[in-house]
């Protein structure tokens, strides 16, 4: 993708403010709490939970009669649709998480009842540890002449001479393993596929260290008990914004005696739940429903489709205010034109007004920060961008213009739809005049891996995928350089602020020391360190990690770690606390967001695959880089 997202601060009046907080916290939230209440008691509901998605087109069903009803009537029209679009995605979402969920639950609950000691597996086996391991090294043999089967389908019929990666192999011959094992009768060959998946599918002559199989076997266990508890979590509920719920758990925890711990502890968890203070977004999907002018002192300022009466003044960074002035610029020569131009190929893509929650006494209106979103197409800032992006539009129209005419007899709704098209076809023939600038172009075999780890944020290597060779690798401390000193300053402010925060809660006093951007800081400094190696070394892409079960990763390991310090569960807690405080303090979504923008804007493209778990930082960004290199020729 070539969009990214740049932010303002709109400012107004005091009474559009208020009027448009009205509109957002009294309408426009409550009805999209009442469509994600609506939608969780569907019929239907379980059934979409088990495929993992919804039909779109309820939500919209579920809208139209409350439209009309008192507590939801008088909102624009963008309201509605926004809040449909909303809702919609905060579902997607939900049934997609429930579903990865549950499919990760059930393959790591069948790799726990596969997982044994070699004590165990001998005796289900019935034999010694010896004959088991002959019986694994037959099997072995017995699954290579497939994997080698199966690498050179995946390679093509004229398959170059090339050295394999192990770690491919190994993952493509474990696979075949896994599948085969519920296929197997014999019990022998059950336990020895077992011991080959349990040792990275080779023959292990030590003998096991049962601390560390123990260690391992309980952090499967904690995984799954973590998935479990996120299964079971509550519904998309919404914002109540006017803190009734929490008032309704104070007086029941106030009146009665739980029956369980879970009770008090689901009391707990509703009354320490800090609810959101400040309603929900509204989307404008469309460009045109934004309108772009100059007050009398030269400011630029915006007008929001179906709020005509309310103008906004625009605050932004200096580094930001040349998309602001493009937005205008676009609107001023399309109008200009007389509808020569199509805002088709405006640089603004969307927008979205949000609150953003302040700390003060008074009027939320007043006291909470007003913000514009605004989404951009970075390519359609140049004359090459904008041509690259008017070739694939005008593709896209032809063909769809060639498939409608391809039905026959048209009837008149479908001959007004093809003269629509080509009156758009004429528009983005006539581009908006643009600077020139041209393309970045990288060698699509080099690719830069960047892994993330606990102790070391980010680590890169540059690979060349033909070969598997690294060309270089950079640390965390060679990319930030001088700047390296920022990031223990920042490890420091972050033990510090927890150890106030701890006071705070121990002394029940209000905690009120606020995070500096520090953080963000370094993040930044790095992303511009990676994208500037990337263009030296002429890179293709740059591979970033999914970030899906990382969480479950760290605190499953960090969980393991402080079962074996001790067996008392305070002990436990207080060294999970202990490390997770020292190692576990970077944003690293915050950080692949910076690389992400600074890529998207430098032309360079992002790719995405899992992280290896096992390995040092060098040899896991290495390991991604040629994984992603491998699974472009498999797709």
């Amino acid at each position: 993708m070539s969009q990214i997202t740049i932010q303002c601060r709109l400012v107004a009046s005091e009474s559009s403010r208020h009027q448009l907080w009205k509109l957002m916290a009294e309408l426009n939230t409550p009805l999209i709490n009442e469509l994600l209440r609506q939608v969780s008691q569907h019929p239907e509901f379980e059934t979409w939970r088990q495929k993992g998605k919804h039909p779109t087109s309820i939500v919209k069903e579920l809208c139209k009669p409350l439209k009309t009803d008192p507590r939801f009537i008088g909102q624009p029209g963008r309201f509605y649709t926004s809040a449909i679009a909303l809702v919609n995605y905060i579902y997607k979402s939900w049934f997609a998480l429930m579903k990865r969920s549950q499919y990760q639950l059930e393959g790591k609950i069948r790799w726990l009842e596969m997982l044994k000691s070699d004590v165990e597996l001998a005796e289900n086996s019935g034999v010694s540890l010896d004959s088991l391991r002959t019986k694994a090294a037959e099997i072995l043999v017995q699954f290579a002449p497939l994997n080698t089967a199966e690498t050179q389908s995946t390679n093509g019929k004229k398959a170059k001479k090339r050295k394999k990666s192990q770690n491919s192999d190994s993952k493509s011959l474990s696979k075949n393993l896994f599948e085969s094992y519920p296929k197997t009768e014999d019990n022998l060959t059950r336990c020895a596929i077992s011991y080959l998946l349990k040792n990275g599918c080779k023959i292990n002559d030590k003998e096991e260290d049962a601390k560390k199989f123990a260690q391992r076997r309980r952090k499967l266990e904690i995984q799954i008990e973590r998935i479990r508890e996120q299964l079971e979590t509550r519904i998309p509920k919404g914002r109540d914004l006017t803190a009734t719920k929490w008032l309704e758990t104070i007086v029941v925890a106030t009146h009665n005696v739980p029956t369980n711990e879970s009770e008090a502890k689901s009391w707990q968890d509703s009354l320490l739940r800090q609810s959101s203070k400040v309603p929900f977004p509204v989307a404008y999907e469309s460009n045109e429903d934004m309108t772009w002018f100059k007050n009398q002192f030269g400011r630029i300022c915006v007008k929001f489709n179906g709020l005509s009466e309310h103008s906004f003044q625009v605050y932004c960074d200096s580094r930001q205010l040349n998309w602001f002035q493009r937005f205008l610029e676009d609107q001023q020569i399309k109008k200009n034109s007389k509808n020569q131009h199509s805002s088709s190929l405006f640089t603004l893509r969307s927008g979205r007004i949000a609150w953003q929650e302040e700390e003060g006494k008074g009027d939320p209106w007043n006291v909470n920060r007003l913000t514009l979103y605004c989404s951009v197409d970075t390519r359609l800032w140049t004359t090459e961008g904008t041509n690259q992006v008017r070739e694939e539009k005008a593709e896209e129209i032809a063909k769809i213009i060639t498939n409608t005419k391809a039905k026959g007899d048209l009837n008149e709704k479908q001959q007004a739809h093809i003269k629509r098209k080509n009156s758009i076809l004429d528009r983005i023939n006539n581009p908006f005049p643009r600077p020139i600038k041209p393309l970045y172009k990288g060698q699509s075999h080099i690719l830069v891996g960047i892994s993330l780890g606990l102790e070391k944020p980010a680590t890169l290597a540059i690979v060349d995928g033909t070969t598997g060779q690294v060309i270089t690798y950079r640390s965390i401390r060679q990319l930030l350089g001088d700047n390296y000193k920022l990031l223990n300053r920042q490890r420091q402010q972050k033990h510090f602020l927890s150890h106030q925060r701890q006071i705070a809660q121990t002394l029940a006093a209000r905690y009120e020391f606020g995070e500096s951007e520090l953080g963000e800081y370094i993040d930044r400094l790095l992303a511009k360190e990676i994208i500037a190696i990337a263009q030296i070394y002429s890179a293709g892409s740059i591979v970033l990690p999914k970030l899906d079960n990382m969480r479950e990763q760290v605190q499953s390991e960090v969980q393991a770690k402080a079962e074996q310090k001790s067996d008392l569960i305070e002990v436990q807690k207080q060294y999970a606390k202990q490390y997770r405080v020292s190692v576990h303090q970077w944003s690293y979504g915050r950080l692949m967001a910076n690389i992400h923008s600074s890529a998207v804007k430098a032309g360079i493209v992002i790719e995405e695959l899992k992280q290896p778990i096992r390995g040092s930082p060098q040899e896991k960004a290495k390991e991604l880089a040629i994984a992603a290199y491998h699974s472009r020729k498999i797709n």
